[in-house]
């Protein structure tokens, strides 16, 4: 049904028999093309079960919180940009392609860190500033 396996990088390919492809009709404005042809397509690709994708990707892809992901772990895309079944394929396609990108950059993980000595005398400087300005205030100033 599909148009090949779709190549997320040299050494990631997602076969066609992994992606589900439904056609339906597109939304929106658009004349009667809209309401005669099935354009519009919702692309379902199930991350969880999916053996094309190495585990600590599969685990960086279903912790994302993205709307698109379903609670079972299928991502589900809908394209329905153009006005044409075939750019609507291609475009989920490459959005699938995107998505899956986006979680082979594995993210650098982050070091605590204490404030120097400096920064924490100018916070407690600035705070007695404050408290001086506030005291200094009385309640006729306001009348």
């Amino acid at each position: 049904m599909g148009s090949g396996p779709v190549t997320i990088s040299a050494q990631l390919e997602i076969p066609d028999g992994e992606i589900v492809e439904r056609f339906v009709r597109a939304s929106g404005a658009g004349g009667q093309n809209v309401n005669k042809v099935s354009t519009a397509v919702e692309l379902r690709f199930d991350v969880a079960n999916s053996p094309s994708l190495p585990n600590p990707l599969r685990e960086r892809l279903l912790a994302r919180r993205d709307r698109r992901m379903t609670g079972e772990g299928v991502l589900v895309i809908d394209a329905q940009r153009f006005r044409t079944q075939d750019r609507n394929r291609e475009d989920a396609r490459e959005r699938l392609a995107a998505f899956i990108q986006a979680g082979l950059s594995v993210p650098k993980p982050r070091k605590a860190t204490k404030p120097t000595l400096g920064s924490k005398l100018r916070r407690l400087d600035a705070k007695r500033g404050r408290a001086q300005i506030k005291r200094g205030r009385s309640s006729r100033d306001w009348e």
